[in-house]
């Protein structure tokens, strides 16, 4: 049976659920998209993607903990970058090396053109697996 929900910290979801996991053998963690909002729904770091992605991965580290997992856990990540340009996955790359100091997991850039609103610059996805 899957279960879903909201962490707290978290704005509330429309259209989708911050984290789903189902468990089993081992406990699957689904994690949807974070962006760089706080928990009022208020991007963070207009224009500034070093930014927007600490606050993507901080909300990323709330939504594993509701379910029970941590940053460790997770085995693939998968970053939008609006309007991708090879120079601008640094300031990406650094807070990626803090919350994924060793063991980083598997992940997919991919540039778009646009996320859910305008001013978000990144959004990452994650799937993790507690043994």
């Amino acid at each position: 049976m899957a279960e879903f929900g909201t962490p707290e910290g978290l704005a509330q979801a429309v259209g989708y659920t911050h984290v789903v996991s189902v468990e089993g053998a081992r406990r699957l963690v689904f994690v949807a998209g974070q962006v760089a909002t706080d928990a009022s729904g208020a991007l963070v770091g207009e224009g500034d993607i070093g930014e927007q992605a600490r606050q993507v991965y901080e909300n990323l580290g709330r939504a594993l903990a509701a379910a029970g997992a941590r940053y460790s856990d997770v085995l693939k990540t998968t970053t939008f970058i609006v309007d991708y340009k090879p120079d601008q996955f640094g300031p990406v790359r650094a807070v990626r090396s803090v919350v994924f100091p060793q063991d980083p997991p598997a992940n997919t850039t991919i540039g778009v053109s646009a996320l859910f609103q305008p001013g978000y610059l990144i959004e990452v996805e994650a799937i993790a697996v507690v043994t």
